[in-house]
């Protein structure tokens, strides 16, 4: 094995492990951790820059009250006493906290605790809501809790896999390539994609679905009246270990009676339809997968269900290479499901509405009663605060403004809550400017704990870099603030005391006939804890080796043991497109970036593939509104507005636009997209529908357009449009505005700040309007300016490159004319982020050498061979360059 400290990324579910080598400057070197099995040593493209994110930059450092540095004592009686004020003129039901799947098990267990077991309100829920809370109501459902049945080598070992709702290679890029080479092994295993979008997964698929929005729940319907017509249906396995067969399916046979229905319903071909139903039903070995696009939506649970129906009715669960699997977004989603960190569930998977389960924790925790009132879910949460009904608000790892539906709106809301906490890493973002206290925490590489992934494989994130500053755990912070309101029970010296009385209150739970029990893993000494491997829960206490499948035996945790079928039918998903709002927004992830880029935002390389937020559209809808492939548009909702640049997609079906959910108003002055979302609701769930929301779009005239690089991330003014990308050395801006300044080299001058008393100023102008301001500290660049009508010349990846290098003169040149000075110097937009190849190399290298195939440009410029997201890519640039051939 490589050397390096062994711990867990984190970024999605997917849950890698990671070998982090400290440089002793406050960096490390990051590879994959050969060990882990959740990927044998293979990282993506935000795993593999992991290095380029460890900088302090942009971090809060010290606890500020109400704007003033003050030391943690000070603020933690801060956070104290406003919490027993609070409590003691309006009651428990006044306290919120809002965590985070960044949080560590550890924090979220003690979060759990603060607030259920002592202040005496459900009333902690986790931005897990806004991506994952429909498979927890699913599951639960279905199986009567909240368990996964599956693993990932289900991946490899089924023939017939459904990705529904995920665009794996982007979002999970590390199972889809366990996909691609189990696929490779095994050329019958056969993949279908149902997406409304054609996206990078499709690459492998050997049929896309392109359904129309919301409609899931017909699909799988017909899928399960399919199945009984076609005589699929496990009839001994329904009978001994199933209820609600009937009902299910009198409802599938109402809604979806054949495939002809089901394809009106979904806007799909006839003969698709039926090929996947042919299909599921002659493979025993079936895994469904899905996530957000199944999820994120008003009708998520009932999807979930619906295709969950399906492999119980044919009894394809809880055995090899067979059942519904879901990946999930964040690093430690899962495991703030198990510790009880939703407002709608104890830890452990323990039920709060259950009154043995509430005497349970209390008899465990030693505080007071437990409420039998539910907890508020996060959009109910915002809406209290509101209302009045919520005074006080601990926020902690988490940007509420940037990811909740109507950010505009709980914007405005938040800033009338009598008192806000925000535990962060990061300074600046959009919800620590409401802040009263501000708490600094522990990022990754700092902190020590334990977190879940999509598997239920609990890993150890361990701690390779010192704490900066005044920064701190934030369990610590919590007990530090449980201690000062007298509450017993949080006197914790390490994380490991935390995950031992998790892992003894599990084996209580797992004797209460739960499904979560790690108590083979209670008593771990702290030279244990520290060396803890990757396990698949459920360990209960005489075992150590974890559990890959559940439900193999056909039992469940319903009060009666038998799995549970729903009767889901297809209704509406909130507002409809009419003439006002003709189009339908849908919001997602894109490759190379996370959350709103605080930590992929550090990384050159990750900007480069995609540096700002584009508004996807089809072409002919772009035709039929005025709008082209570069250009800027307005896009409306009935909760807010935004301007943003364009970008075609044929793979978007008409009527359907697409915009990323990363960047926000510290990156870009499009600001968040989910502003536009509305606030539709699960009804079961409670998470918020971001895929489908009426908007219209308009083409705006930006037509002055520039791209300037500068030492310091402040934004310029005077412009109608800017996003900033990091590059080594300092920013990219890209910036617009209806017309120019009105003196173009004064008002670049006026972005250098102090410094540029001494700097060497080159300019150049030209009657059109050009204008190229370059100013240089010796012979090095400190800001640079390129503006005008006509950019399209502009080698500004080469620029962006180039901007942290010292130039000669030939060199300084060639800058100020904005072009290399050679030919191929410029390698044009990233494309693989892994090893930092461009467009413009791939296309020199297909034209020069006649490479054929994503194999031949991996070989010869190692272009898609990590983690190979970018495959699909590579794939459409051979096709182009082929036309043009």
């Amino acid at each position: 094995m490589n050397g390096g400290v062994r711990t867990t990324c984190p970024y999605c579910g997917v849950g890698c492990g990671v070998l982090a080598t400290p440089d002793g400057a406050g960096g490390a070197a990051i590879a994959g951790d050969p060990a882990h099995p959740a990927n044998f040593g293979r990282l993506c493209s935000k795993g593999s820059a992991l290095g380029e994110t460890l900088d302090l930059d942009g971090r809060l450092l010290e606890p500020l009250v109400d704007g003033r540095p003050v030391a943690w004592e000070a603020a933690l009686d801060a956070v104290g006493e406003s919490l027993r004020a609070t409590l003691r003129q309006h009651g428990p039901q006044a306290v919120a906290f809002y965590v985070s799947g960044q949080l560590l098990n550890e924090d979220y267990y003690v979060a759990n605790k603060l607030m259920k077991g002592f202040i005496g309100a459900n009333n902690i829920d986790t931005n897990s809501r806004l991506c994952m809370a429909s498979t927890v109501a699913g599951h639960t459902r279905a199986f009567g809790a909240d368990t996964v049945p599956g693993c990932y080598e289900d991946l490899e070992l089924c023939d017939l896999l459904l990705l529904v709702g995920s665009n794996t290679a982007w979002c999970h890029p590390v199972l889809y390539q366990r996909i691609k080479a189990a696929r490779a092994a095994r050329p019958d295993l056969r993949v279908v994609v149902i997406d409304p979008r054609r996206t990078p997964t499709c690459d492998i698929a050997d049929l896309h679905l392109p359904l129309a929005p919301g409609s899931d729940v017909a699909l799988f319907n017909g899928l399960l009246a399919a199945l009984d017509a076609r005589g699929a249906v496990d009839e001994a396995y329904v009978g001994a270990h199933v209820d609600g067969f009937d009902a299910a399916l009198a409802v599938a046979r109402a809604e979806a009676p054949d495939a002809a229905t089901v394809a009106a319903a979904c806007d799909l071909p006839v003969g698709d339809v039926a090929q996947l139903y042919d299909w599921f039903a002659g493979t025993e070995r079936v895994v469904t997968v899905f996530s957000q696009g199944v999820n994120q939506s008003a009708v998520g649970t009932d999807k979930v269900n619906a295709l969950i129906n399906c492999h119980l009715a044919t009894g394809r669960i809880g055995r090899p290479g067979m059942g519904p699997l879901s990946f999930t977004g964040q690093p430690n989603a899962m495991g703030g499901r198990e510790v009880g960190g939703l407002a709608s569930m104890l830890a452990c998977h323990l039920d709060y509405a259950d009154a043995s389960h509430r005497a349970l924790v209390q008899a465990f925790w030693g505080g007071g009663p437990i409420s039998a009132t539910p907890g508020l879910k996060a959009v109910d949460l915002f809406s209290a605060i509101e209302s009045g009904q919520v005074r006080w608000l601990w926020v902690m790892g988490t940007n509420p403004l940037a990811s909740l539906p109507q950010a505009d709106r709980f914007r405005a809301a938040l800033a009338t809550c009598e008192r806000v906490i925000v535990s962060d890493c990061v300074r600046d973002t959009d919800t620590t400017a409401l802040a009263h206290v501000l708490l600094p925490a522990l990022a990754w590489g700092e902190k020590s704990g334990t977190v879940s992934n999509s598997e239920r494989r609990i890993s150890r994130q361990r701690a390779f870099l010192p704490a900066p500053g005044q920064a701190r755990a934030d369990w610590w912070a919590l007990s530090q603030v449980a201690q000062r309101l007298g509450f017993q029970g949080f006197d914790y010296v390490d994380e490991a005391a935390i995950f031992d009385e998790y892992a003894r209150l599990s084996a209580l739970a797992g004797a209460a006939g739960r499904d979560f029990d790690i108590g083979a893993l209670a008593g771990l000494d702290r030279a244990a804890y520290d060396a803890l491997e990757p396990v698949q829960w459920p360990v209960p206490a005489g075992t150590r080796q974890g559990t890959a499948r559940l439900f193999d035996d056909g039992r469940f945790y319903t009060p009666g043991g038998r799995a549970r079928m729903l009767a889901c039918a297809s209704r509406a998903v909130g507002s409809a497109p009419d003439s006002e709002y003709p189009l339908v927004l849908n919001t997602g992830r894109v490759r190379d970036h996370w959350h709103t880029l605080t930590r992929t935002g550090k990384s050159p390389r990750l900007s480069g593939h995609i540096a700002e937020p584009l508004l996807e559209l089809n072409p002919a809808d772009a035709t039929q509104l005025g709008l082209t492939d570069g250009g800027f548009a307005r896009i409306d909702s009935r909760h807010g507005g935004l301007v943003t640049r364009v970008a075609l997609d044929s793979g978007l079906r008409a009527g359907e636009v697409f915009l990323p959910m990363h960047w926000n108003r510290t990156f870009s002055s499009t600001g968040p997209a989910d502003a536009l979302v509305d606030a539709v609701l699960d009804p079961v769930s409670g998470q918020p529908q971001f895929k489908l929301t009426p908007v219209r779009v308009t083409a705006v005239a930006l037509p002055w357009r520039g791209m300037l690089l500068t030492r310091q991330p402040r934004a310029p003014g005077d412009v109608d449009y800017f996003t900033r990308a990091r590059v080594a050395g300092g920013w990219r801006w890209r910036i617009a505005a209806a017309q120019a300044p009105q003196d173009v080299r004064a008002w670049a001058r006026s972005l250098a700040g102090p410094p540029a008393a001494d700097w060497q100023w080159l300019e150049y102008t030209d009657p059109l309007g050009e204008c190229r301001v370059l100013a240089m500290d010796g012979d090095r660049v400190m800001l640079a300016l390129f503006a005008g009508t006509e950019l399209d010349w502009l080698a500004d990846d080469w620029l962006a490159a180039r901007f942290g290098e010292a130039l000669d003169g030939p060199a300084r040149r060639a800058f100020l004319a904005g072009v290399p000075g050679s030919p191929g110097a410029d390698p044009g937009r990233t494309v693989c982020a892994c090893h930092q190849v461009g467009i413009n190399t791939i296309v020199q290298a297909i034209v020069k050498r006649g490479l054929d195939s994503p194999q031949a440009i991996g070989a010869t410029l190692k272009a898609g061979t990590n983690c190979g997201s970018c495959v699909p890519e590579l794939r459409q640039i051979l096709a182009a360059a082929d036309r043009a051939a």
